[in-house]
C-alpha cells in the first residue's frame, strides 16, 4: 500500500517543536502563545497549520499548474468564485451558471480547496455551496505544559516628526515559550479525495511541505520551529481497516524522566508500535 495512494484511507501524526518563539499568538490576550487555562499545554490551531501549508506547498509544486491557493491575504474571493463561472462557460461553451462546472474548475485550479475544502456560498454566489476537504487537520498540543514569557522590547525609531522631537525610544513587548514539542494529527479521507480530485501528487507534495514548512514560514517570532517527526498509516480500501486513535495512539512521545525541563526534542523519548498492525494497514515514517 502506497502513503501517496489518493484512493485510500490515510491517518499523519506531525510532531513538530519550537525554541525561544510564539508558535501561535492569541490575538484576544496580546499575542500570548496559546495554552490550555485548566492544564498549561501549548496549543496550536488548525487554521494555524493549515496557512503553513498554503504558503509553502505552491513552492514544493515549482510553478506546477493547479497549485494556486484559493484563501489568499489581499484576494477578495468573490472575483475569484466569479471567475469561476466565466471559466465554467469556456468549458462548456455556452453562457450559463453552471455551479458544478465552477466547482470542478476551483478544485482543479486551487490546491487548498483539493485538501482542506473551503464555503463558496456568497452573497454573488449561493449555489457553489460548500466543499468537503479530504485533509482534516487537529489542533496541535504540546507534549508537556509550556510557560508562556513576556518580554518588553524597545523600538528606537519614531512614527512621526513630533514624536522624534521628544527623544528616547518606544516600548514593545513580545511573548515566547522557551521550548516546547507539539503534536497534531491529520486525517485524509478518499471518498471526499474522490470528490475533490486529489492527486497521487497531491498528497506527496502534501507531505513534502509538512516536513520543510516551518522553514518557508519563519518569522522573529518562529524562528526556530521545526517538524520533528512525520508518521503515515496507510488503510487498504477508502474506508479503513482499523479507527484512527487505534492507529495515532501508536505514536508514542515522552520526556526522559531524568529531564526535568525539556529544552530539546533529544530530551524526549519518540517510539512507534509498528507491531500487530491491523490487517489492511501499514506504516511509514516520512522523517
Amino acid at each position: 500500500m502506497n502513503m501517496t495512494d489518493p484512493s485510500v484511507r490515510h491517518d499523519i501524526v506531525l510532531l513538530f517543536d519550537i525554541h525561544d518563539g510564539n508558535p501561535n499568538g492569541d490575538p484576544d490576550a496580546g499575542n500570548r502563545p496559546r495554552v490550555d487555562p485548566e492544564t498549561g499545554h501549548g496549543l496550536v490551531t488548525d487554521v494555524s497549520l493549515k496557512r503553513k501549508v498554503r504558503d509553502t506547498i505552491p513552492l514544493a509544486a515549482g510553478g506546477e499548474g493547479g497549485y494556486d491557493i484559493f484563501v489568499t491575504a489581499g484576494v477578495p474571493l468573490n472575483s475569484v468564485l466569479e471567475k469561476s463561472y466565466q471559466q465554467a462557460n469556456l468549458k462548456l461553451g455556452k453562457e450559463t451558471k453552471n455551479a458544478d462546472a465552477a466547482r470542478e474548475w476551483l478544485c482543479r485550479t486551487y490546491v487548498d480547496i483539493r485538501l482542506f475544502g473551503a464555503v463558496l456560498s456568497m452573497k454573488d454566489t449561493p449555489a457553489l455551496g460548500q466543499i468537503r476537504g479530504p485533509v482534516q487537520v487537529s489542533f496541535a498540543r504540546s507534549v508537556d505544559p509550556v510557560a508562556p514569557a513576556e518580554h518588553a522590547i524597545t523600538r528606537l525609531t519614531h512614527t512621526t516628526v513630533a514624536d522624534a522631537e521628544k527623544g528616547g525610544g518606544t516600548m514593545g513587548n513580545k511573548w515566547t515559550i522557551p521550548y516546547g514539542l507539539y503534536t497534531a494529527v491529520i486525517g485524509y479521507s478518499a471518498s471526499r479525495g474522490k470528490q475533490t480530485g486529489v492527486s497521487e501528487r497531491d498528497l506527496e507534495l502534501l507531505y513534502k511541505t509538512l516536513a520543510s514548512m516551518f522553514d518557508h514560514t519563519s518569522s522573529a517570532a518562529r524562528a526556530n520551529m521545526a517538524t520533528r517527526g512525520l508518521f503515515v498509516f496507510t488503510h487498504h480500501d477508502a474506508f479503513g481497516a482499523a479507527p484512527m486513535h487505534q492507529l495515532v495512539d501508536r505514536v508514542k512521545v515522552s520526556r526522559h524522566p531524568d529531564v526535568e525541563l525539556a529544552r530539546s526534542v533529544q530530551d524526549y523519548d519518540i517510539s512507534v508500535d509498528v507491531d500487530e498492525l491491523p490487517s489492511g494497514v501499514t506504516y511509514d515514517q516520512v522523517m
